[in-house]
């Protein structure tokens, strides 16, 4: 079996083919596009390799699917086990292509955790994308782990009580080549993480934050600039870190007030949000990753 059959993606093909069903300004379906181009401009290809998610969905009804690439659908929880196997075939037969896993925050924070910790210890050579709604989309906007505290959730419907898991600290952890936080909002910034995570081998972990206009109870319009209000005021670092060792910050905050980002979601009560603790949770995290970035810089 050829894992990555397909040719590569060239600049007039999509990955996302026009015409599937995704909501109107979903994240998601922007960075589908970005991959595309980032695959085009580097002239190769992948197999997808996606759990249960909005993700999955996105191919339609077989026999016809909204992706111009091999797609493999798992569990909730294998996703990147099933990447580790099919990446294992692609070496041993010296095929070329990408394998890579695009999950949502749900197959990647919690319930695909276990296997993404093991790929990761075993250095897989996949790369690893989740596309982070901070919810369960798919299956009615659930919180997970990846929900921000004061979320409205169809199962925290006052609001969840505990913040945000922190994955990259995780991920990191492990001490894989390269891990990093992109947004829909910077595009130049996703090719570029995109480009040297194609040029490299082993395991590769991509953060992405991405609006659910559903989810977020927010308006399609308003997406990418609500992620870009996350980057500017801190709520969402962008940033890499390689080997899990050297730091480096990508984009600044530049001082942007949070509240804006809170007010144009419908998930967020004003009176459940504590501007102030937010503001200073922002920057102590921007602080703490400043620290990290000059004690050990990333010099090349």
């Amino acid at each position: 079996m050829n894992a990555t059959a397909a040719t590569n993606l060239h600049p007039d093909e999509c990955l996302l083919r026009p015409g599937n069903t995704n909501c109107g300004g979903c994240g998601m379906s922007i960075g589908l596009t970005m991959l595309g181009r980032a695959l085009a401009e580097a002239g190769d290809t992948c197999t997808l390799v996606i759990p249960a998610c909005c993700g999955i969905v996105t191919a339609g009804a077989f026999p016809t699917t909204s992706y111009a690439v091999p797609t493999i659908a798992t569990t909730f929880a294998s996703s990147a086990a099933v990447a580790s196997g099919v990446a294992s075939i692609r070496d041993i037969n010296n095929e070329s292509g990408q394998v890579i896993c695009w999950a949502g925050d749900g197959g990647t924070y919690d319930i695909g955790l276990g296997t993404l910790s093991a790929a990761a210890e075993r250095n897989e050579n996949i790369i690893y994308i989740c596309y982070d709604n901070e919810i369960y989309g798919n299956t009615g906007g659930q919180r997970s782990s990846a929900t921000p505290a004061g979320a409205r959730t169809t199962t925290t419907p006052w609001g969840k009580s505990e913040g945000k898991k922190d994955i990259m600290s995780i991920m990191a952890a492990h001490r894989i080549p390269y891990a990093a936080t992109m947004s829909v909002a910077h595009p130049e910034d996703f090719a570029r993480k995109m480009s040297i995570a194609l040029s490299m081998q082993g395991m590769r972990f991509l953060l992405l934050h991405s609006p659910c206009p559903t989810g977020w109870k927010s308006e399609p319009q308003d997406s990418v600039e609500l992620v870009r209000l996350a980057v500017a005021s801190g709520l969402f670092p962008v940033y890499e870190v390689y080997d899990g060792a050297t730091y480096r910050i990508n984009i600044e905050p530049d001082g942007t007030d949070p509240a804006e980002y809170f007010r144009r979601q419908r998930r967020f009560k004003d009176d459940e949000i504590d501007l102030d603790v937010t503001r200073r949770d922002c920057a102590d995290r921007m602080q703490l990753l400043k620290a990290l970035a000059a004690l050990y810089p990333r010099t090349a």
